[in-house]
């Protein structure tokens, strides 16, 4: 038995991940473990046709990386093909409505998908068992199907403002999908029914025994590459061909004497760091948690990055981003000062509407040492189920510019921008938390109060998360529940326009892991449905 810890929104996710653990596994064996169920209960955040960002920390390895699996803009893809669609942008600047919902669902909103390569190279390199052998607590929840969580049948029912459509129609429109998700009677499941999903539970049994390649080179891939084609879809078998996993070095940053590392562009892990390096400037906890103070000040740290995000950080392949300057302890200074004169960073919007956040997370460790924080998703759901395939394919083109010449503007073989940052703190060179979540452009910003909630407030893991949140990725301060009428009113005093959402727990999912003297403590999200579990 390896004794460890696993943290994820899925009680059954996580209680593979700890089964993974208690037959001898490592943390990267739960981790995957966790991810694969996760795919299986929770099928609209992510999926083995998805992308996401995993972060490994394997000290007797002598390993610290990242195994970065970015969905890809397809070969069929041009700069300026949606151009004359553009209705409107998200509020927070992470998408677009088009005419049509062309890049939001359907066969044209899908990106190149790598989620499955990732899992299998992250058990090729670092684990200890097969993928095969991991997929069986997928495949069994799968064929004997999963009791309907509460926040499964709540975004199935979810109906979003601002132009978005309603969940309901990635369940709906295509035959291939309904056929999973309706009942004879037409509706989907309800919290506490069952679901199943043979299909998906006949490829994984497939992948198991063919191995991942199976799903970019092999008979799956043919099958994918024929409903493509019929589809009139961007990707194609030459797309999935070519998909290769990115490794990369963790990009570090400094904070009241820890070392912050986390992941590097098209990820959100620059706009955390360049947060933190402007809230340094600043006495927090004298501010007191959540006051207006304080929740002014993170607000204007959002906003500044915010805006640095829309302006310069897209995938590094394609884009020149003055990373030097954004994390800078200079420029630290100059926005820090624009705080303290209390000006207010405006966040312009073309046409505004709010956007989509369906994604999930893992946090592990084990006896050794060995640490992963792994953010995976589908971005927004794209409603495609191959005939007989059984998994949803990412709707991730919905977040590219579609106009020509930015940052984030489409192009093929392009990876968007994403928020996602599976993140670690250290301290004398020793990992000290291990935090990440789901949550969409919200990512960044749950995580970065997580950090500080940890750091400056000295809370354990699970208030960490807990904590009331408030998020600002527009000129509005959205404020949960929970923050006191009083706060929400002296900030309105102080000329910011807020928005109380009717949630207790919002603005991201946020998942972590503290170490202490005493051992580990976690912290699942509790807006979430999740746990976390030792053994």
């Amino acid at each position: 038995m390896t004794h460890g810890m696993v943290c994820a929104p899925q009680p059954e996710a996580v209680e593979a991940g700890v089964l993974a653990l208690k037959s001898g596994g490592n943390a990267v064996d739960a981790a995957i473990a966790c991810a694969l169920v996760q795919t299986a209960v929770d099928p609209q955040m992510c999926g083995i046709a998805g992308f996401g960002s995993m972060h490994l920390y394997l000290p007797n390895r002598g390993e610290h990386t990242f195994i970065d699996f970015h969905g890809r803009a397809p070969r069929a893809t041009r700069e300026d093909m949606w151009e004359h669609l553009v209705q409107a942008e998200t509020e927070d600047g992470f998408g677009f409505i088009l005419e049509g919902y062309v890049n939001d669902i359907g066969y044209q909103s899908i990106t190149t998908p790598g989620s499955l390569m990732a899992y299998a190279e992250a058990l090729s390199r670092f684990g200890t068992k097969s993928l095969g052998d991991l997929m069986e607590p997928a495949i069994r929840y799968c064929e004997d199907g999963f009791i309907v969580r509460q926040h499964v049948a709540y975004y199935w029912n979810l109906v979003e403002s601002a132009g978005r459509l309603p969940h309901i129609e990635r369940l709906t429109r295509f035959p291939a999908t309904a056929k999973i998700y309706l009942k004879p009677d037409g509706n989907v499941r309800k919290a506490g029914e069952t679901h199943r999903n043979p299909d998906m539970g006949r490829t994984y049994r497939r992948i198991a025994d063919d191995g991942a390649d199976s799903f970019y080179r092999g008979e799956i891939a043919n099958e994918i590459d024929a409903d493509m084609k019929t589809n009139d879809a961007l990707l194609s078998i030459e797309d999935l061909n070519a998909y290769r996993t990115e490794p990369n070095e963790p990009l570090w940053g400094e904070y009241r004497g820890h070392r912050i590392a986390t992941n590097r562009l098209p990820g959100g892990g620059t706009m955390v760091l360049e947060m933190l390096n402007i809230l340094e400037r600043f006495d927090l906890a004298s501010m007191g948690h959540d006051s207006a103070r304080y929740i002014a000040t993170l607000a204007e740290a959002m906003k500044i990055a915010t805006v640095d995000k829309d302006a310069h950080m897209g995938d590094p392949r394609f884009v020149d981003v003055p990373l030097d300057r954004l994390l800078s302890k200079a420029y630290a200074g100059e926005m820090a000062a624009r705080i303290e004169r209390r000006e207010k960073t405006h966040v312009p919007r073309y046409r505004r509407t709010e956007e989509s956040k369906d994604t999930t997370h893992v946090c592990t460790v084990d006896e050794h040492g060995n640490c992963v924080t792994m953010t995976h998703s589908l971005g927004t759901p794209s409603g495609v189920v191959t005939e007989g395939l059984g998994f949803m394919y990412n709707g991730c083109m919905g977040v590219f510019d579609p106009r020509p010449g930015g940052p984030d503007s489409l192009a093929a073989g392009k990876s968007r921008f994403t928020a996602m940052s599976p993140t670690m703190v250290f301290k004398d060179d020793r990992p000290v938390l291990v935090i990440g979540a789901p949550g969409g452009t919200h990512i960044t910003m749950g995580l970065l109060q997580g950090i500080l909630n940890v750091i400056d407030f000295g809370m354990d893991a699970l208030h960490a998360v807990g904590a009331p949140r408030f998020c600002a990725t527009s000129d509005i301060i959205d404020l949960t529940n929970r923050i006191p009428r009083y706060v929400e009113a002296d900030l309105n005093g102080m000329g910011y326009e807020t928005r109380r959402t009717h949630l207790s727990y919002h603005f991201a999912g946020v998942h972590a892991i503290r170490f202490t003297k005493d051992g580990w403590d976690g912290g699942a999200d509790p807006g979430r449905d999740g746990m976390a579990l030792a053994t």
